[in-house]
């Protein structure tokens, strides 16, 4: 069983998506010139981080409420919660840029951002693909994103052995390493939403 057109969890899930969306575009989009944009960076993510617990909570909410659901119910939580872990993550990523006052991003974070803005893109038309009968259609775009989160390995592995080679200030080094690393885990978490969108197809196609 698939959801209806206007579905109420439907619904909410696509607004978590879009939200996702809007937000890892933003992340990727946004131009850091000075410490002072740094602020403005780290507070409009929190904004988009708070929306998406918003609609999370609706969804529990929901589920409390209802007798039927179209999916199974820890489907759906689990959908919309791996959902939140990326957004979660990406907020958290700009307040590390902030808190370590990084004003320039080097060619592999652009590299990272631009594999999770891409993952986004897949999980919003995952999540619009839930509305029709088309569950296999949805399988691509997970394995799309799981291309991305492997390309997210390398680039993980690339941007240490560089930072190592070519930092010398310790604390550089380590500030920088915080931030590969958690943007690896950002894409690890878009990996999340995939292998829950494959579970959904496999229990429901």
């Amino acid at each position: 069983m698939v959801f209806k057109k206007k579905d109420k969890f439907n619904t909410l899930l696509s607004s978590i998506a879009q939200n996702l969306k809007d937000g890892a575009d933003y992340f990727a989009d946004y131009k850091l010139k000075n410490v002072s944009d740094l602020k403005i960076f780290s507070e409009t993510l929190k904004d988009y981080e708070t929306k998406g617990d918003t609609y999370v909570h609706e969804v529990i909410k929901e589920l409390n409420n209802a007798f039927i659901t179209p999916i199974e119910r820890e489907d759906i939580l689990a959908l919309a919660m791996s959902m939140d872990d990326v957004i979660d993550g990406i907020e958290h990523c700009a307040a590390m840029f902030e808190m370590y006052n990084i004003t320039q991003a080097d060619e592999f974070m652009v590299k990272f951002v631009e594999a999770i803005r891409n993952c986004a893109i897949e999980i919003q038309q995952s999540v619009e693909l839930l509305s029709t009968k088309k569950l296999p259609s949805i399988r691509e775009h997970a394995i799309k994103i799981k291309d991305y989160e492997s390309k997210c390995d390398g680039i993980l592995r690339q941007s240490i052995k560089h930072l190592f080679s070519v930092e010398k200030d310790p604390i550089r080094v380590i500030q920088y390493k915080e931030i590969y690393e958690e943007l690896e885990e950002i894409a690890d978490s878009c990996q999340g939403v995939a292998n829950t969108l494959e579970t959904i197809i496999m229990k429901n196609a």
